[in-house]
């Protein structure tokens, strides 16, 4: 009976070893590379949302700026459903898919540097809440989608024959460790570059501090408007009042206001200053608060024109 009872385990234990040989992947997990698709994908999108809205909040009035960020939100949405939909077993296709975000991911980022620290297009950007988040997820999703670009294959799709044992298929180990330690050392660069190049931006674009402040007029499409020193256009926000404005935050930074105490004679209008909360002056003409637009970026420009942002509508100053 104890010969017979070993045999039968001895032929249990065999048979469980042609199972596993036979389907070598199942006991494989595969959950790390479900939450990194997952991941990846919903930080692809979250940066394709912020750039969305900052698209439709001001940005699509900017010269080349404007349609590059349509791009970036096409992009975006598109690798992030392609990383979600393209499943494991297509190795091929999900790794390039998982490098093509990650890729996106890394250029994005390099463009906002590049905008925050010497200007893009003629166009200088300036640090904002926004910016700084999707500059954190765009770093965030590069590392994730590396990871994922470089998962081990499952073994039994590999085993089934559903992708073929080359690369990009099968990445070797040697080559995983080496493009693994290149990826986060390329995370952290950029996550300290990402921190340097904020420390010397701007939070805003101020149009003129001093006091004393010469406002001008110059003829826009036919109407006389009033600039600032430099001849950019002046704005009025349609939820001020005269003795107050209701642009803060993030509405102050792609408006600037105009500081100062007084400006210079000759203008048909009056022109007093009311107190921000933060104790400067800002000035007002016939009861308007003026504001300057971050999307001028030359004199005799009035892109913000009748554009409805931040709240509210947003007018050229008529110097009459």
């Amino acid at each position: 009976m104890a010969e017979r009872h070993s045999m039968t385990r001895l032929g249990t234990i065999r048979g469980a070893g042609r199972a596993a040989q036979e389907h070598p992947g199942r006991s494989a997990p595969r959950w790390p590379v479900t939450i990194l698709r997952v991941a990846g994908a919903g930080l692809l999108i979250a940066t394709g949302a912020i750039h969305l809205d900052l698209y439709l909040t001001g940005y699509r009035t900017i010269p080349t700026i404007g349609w590059l960020f349509l791009l970036q939100v096409i992009a975006a949405f598109g690798l992030g459903l392609a990383v979600l939909a393209i499943p494991s077993r297509l190795v091929i296709a999900s790794r390039l898919a998982a490098a093509a975000g990650a890729g996106f991911a890394l250029a994005t980022l390099g463009g906002y540097l590049l905008s925050v620290w010497i200007g893009l297009f003629g166009f200088t950007e300036v640090r904002t809440t926004a910016g700084i988040v999707a500059g954190v997820i765009e770093v965030a999703a590069f590392a994730v989608l590396a990871a994922l670009a470089l998962a081990p294959a499952p073994a039994g799709d590999a085993a089934s024959g559903a992708a073929p044992a080359t690369f990009p298929a099968r990445i070797s180990p040697a080559i995983t460790r080496a493009a693994g330690m290149t990826a986060a050392g390329l995370a952290v660069a950029a996550l300290v570059l990402f921190g340097l190049v904020l420390a010397g931006a701007n939070p805003a674009a101020p149009a003129a501090t001093a006091t004393g402040t010469v406002l001008k007029t110059t003829t826009i499409g036919g109407t006389t408007v009033l600039t600032n020193a430099k001849g950019f256009t002046l704005y009025s926000f349609a939820p001020d009042t005269p003795t107050s404005s209701k642009c803060y935050g993030s509405c102050a930074v792609y408006w600037p206001p105009v500081t100062g105490t007084a400006a210079g004679p000759g203008l048909p209008g009056t022109v007093t200053a009311i107190t921000r909360t933060d104790g400067s002056h800002q000035l007002t003409y016939n009861g308007h608060p003026l504001y300057t637009y971050i999307g001028d970026t030359a004199p005799g420009q009035a892109r913000g024109n009748n554009l409805n942002l931040n709240g509210g509508l947003w007018h050229e100053v008529p110097a009459s």
